[in-house]
């Protein structure tokens, strides 16, 4: 039965094209695609109307992790594009961090504090091996 203009075609001809694109499609593609999608989406989680710095670092960590990947598989200016995208939303992050609240930086974020030092008696310059 011939396709008319308009209808859908039939389940096995559907099948064949899907087919032949995916045949087409290649995985470099798709992951530059990817890290589009990561950036755009890292970026909206980064602004104040919609800020979620928990997701905003996994798309960060997730680009991060890709970006090697396609080292020889994408043109060298689009990794270097996404490279500086990465820079770009890690002093975003960092500057969002600094504005939110305690509580809503995750923890892995958070500086450790330091060690309360034990009391210990001043050391002067003679036992430090000084001629003073």
């Amino acid at each position: 039965m011939a396709e008319q203009e308009g209808a859908a075609p039939e389940p096995d001809e559907f099948a064949a094209r899907l087919e032949e694109e995916l045949k087409r499609v290649r995985i470099s593609d798709v992951l530059v695609q990817t890290l589009y999608t990561l950036s755009s989406l890292g970026y909206h989680k980064l602004g104040a109307e919609h800020r979620d710095l928990p997701q905003a670092r996994l798309a960060i960590e997730s680009l991060r992790a890709l970006l090697p990947v396609l080292k020889g598989e994408a043109p060298a200016e689009v990794l270097r594009d996404f490279e500086q995208v990465v820079a770009n939303m890690q002093l975003a992050y960092a500057s969002a961090a600094k504005e939110a609240p305690k509580q809503d930086v995750p923890a892995a974020e958070e500086p450790e504090s330091a060690p309360e030092p034990e009391d210990l008696e001043p050391v002067d310059d003679e036992e430090l091996g000084g001629g003073g």
